[in-house]
């Protein structure tokens, strides 16, 4: 195991300007024939709400991270991408945070190979952790099982007007709250946590992850494309059906005939989640695992500059686009949440 007192820690407020460069270089130095979509690539990097959570909970209480939560975050945001590139070929997506995405420019076969590149990047990113303890302790493969199971449910799950509150949860747990709880774990790991609090991030990163997801579902109708930064109303035109919907066409028969037809327009759509009460209700149940994590996060054994850069991660995830407050650690990144 590394000794931890000669480990040269880094400020936090500089750490993820490090993880930009972790990632650069890390994708900068890949294969000549991978080289030039990886750099197209290097510039999709979004709000970086993932690598903030991972250095946040490696926060030694005195404002510091070690060496390794850089490399996980970054590690962690690699990932991130590599389902980004994934999901725009699955869903045909021309734009991506205001950009051609790789699939348009390239092509899918090409997409769907830098694809897994990036996890097999993201594998080797985690691989250079300094302490191998943590490298075993974080069952890293693990979680991206969970995530590309989460995708395959979602995908099986393509227009079926009949899935439940319950599954729909179950989905997004894999397909987004997983690697969130990835990064919460990782961070807490590489700073020491004893068990029990071990347990408590893991569980707080899973609640920001549902906190997000269910967010973003609303975000697609609440919206327009300009802020969001991708098309709108666009989960429903792919066959995803979140939460607004779902509860939409428990309340509504007539509009989930009309979905099963084929002939439900967007306007329908728009008007019903907001009729029937798809988008209160979602933010309801947001709100639910915002304040379960609240509590969480009083609970923690940890110094209050610290709790205060997690519940802004809780609330970066609560609000979406909404306007939040800036404190410094907030302005490392920029840009709506995405997807």
């Amino acid at each position: 195991m590394i000794n931890q007192d000669t480990v040269e820690l880094i400020p936090i407020d500089d750490a993820a300007e490090r993880v930009r460069q972790e990632m650069e270089t890390a994708m900068s130095g890949s294969p000549s024939s991978v080289r030039e979509y990886m750099r197209y690539l290097s510039g999709s990097h979004g709000k970086f709400i993932r690598a903030l959570s991972v250095l946040s909970c490696a926060d030694n209480g005195e404002g510091f991270v070690p060496p390794d939560a850089v490399r996980l975050a970054a590690a962690v945001e690699i990932l991130h991408l590599a389902t980004l590139v994934h999901d725009d070929v699955i869903d045909e997506a021309d734009l991506r945070r205001g950009a051609v995405t790789l699939q348009k420019k390239y092509g899918k076969h090409t997409a769907v190979v830098c694809g897994d590149y990036l996890f097999c990047l993201a594998l080797r990113q985690v691989s250079l952790v300094e302490d191998r303890k943590d490298y075993l302790d974080l069952e890293f493969p693990d979680y991206m099982g969970r995530v590309c199971l989460g995708e395959l449910y979602e995908t099986q799950n393509h227009f079926n007007f009949d899935l439940t509150v319950s599954r729909y949860l179950r989905i997004i747990d894999g397909k987004t709250a997983a690697l969130f709880e990835a990064s919460f774990y990782a961070g807490a790991l590489v700073s020491r946590q004893p068990k029990k609090e071990l347990k408590k991030y893991k569980k707080l990163g899973r609640y920001a992850g549902m906190i997000f997801q269910l967010t973003d579902d609303c975000i697609d109708f609440e919206a327009p494309e300009q802020l969001a930064q991708k098309p709108v109303q666009s989960d429903y035109e792919q066959g995803v059906v979140t939460l607004p919907l779902i509860f939409t066409f428990h309340q509504d028969a007539s509009c989930k005939k009309k979905a099963e037809e084929h002939c439900l327009t967007h306007s329908e759509i728009d008007s019903a989640v907001r009729c029937e009460g798809g988008l209160k209700y979602t933010h309801g149940i947001s709100e639910k695992y915002y304040n379960k994590a609240l509590k969480i996060l009083a609970s923690l054994d940890a110094a209050q500059k610290k709790k205060d850069r997690l519940k802004s991660i809780l609330d970066k995830a609560f609000r979406g686009l909404q306007p939040e407050s800036h404190s410094s650690f907030a302005a490392l990144s920029c840009g709506p949440v995405e997807k």
